[in-house]
């Protein structure tokens, strides 16, 4: 994984990476498929946003064989971390407390995930 400073991915990048993430090296034409699978999207739109990831070094691309293979240069655990991280700061003023009650507040949460974060606070609370 890439050491450089965060590049921040655009919503279509995301969709790349989210892509390569869950089913690992890919092709450009195999991505794209996915991607068709949500929304309509050109190839050549695809293979564009692929070769801007290159050069952003969010993705790798080998091209030793007649099709590139693209693969994820970024971690998918440190993506959104980095990303939760600039959203808390602009959007809550980094605050945790005022993104878990918006979350909360504006969302049906289910009795497993409200266990979840019942044991995640306990766990939280005897680290302490």
């Amino acid at each position: 994984m890439s050491h450089k400073k965060f590049q921040k991915p655009t919503d279509a990048e995301l969709e790349i990476l989210q892509v390569l993430w869950a089913h690992g090296p890919s092709s450009v034409r195999f991505v794209n498929d996915q991607l068709n699978a949500i929304r309509k999207i050109g190839y050549t739109t695809t293979l564009k946003v692929m070769q801007i990831m290159v050069g952003k070094d969010l993705v790798n691309r080998n091209t030793d064989a007649r099709t590139h293979i693209y693969e994820a240069n970024v971690s998918e655990a440190e993506t959104q971390s980095k990303l939760l991280e600039n959203f808390l700061d602009t959007a809550f003023r980094g605050s945790a407390t005022r993104l878990v009650m918006q979350a909360l507040g504006n969302h049906q949460t289910s009795r497993q995930e409200l266990a979840a974060i019942k044991n995640l606070i306990e766990k939280i609370e005897n680290q302490e």
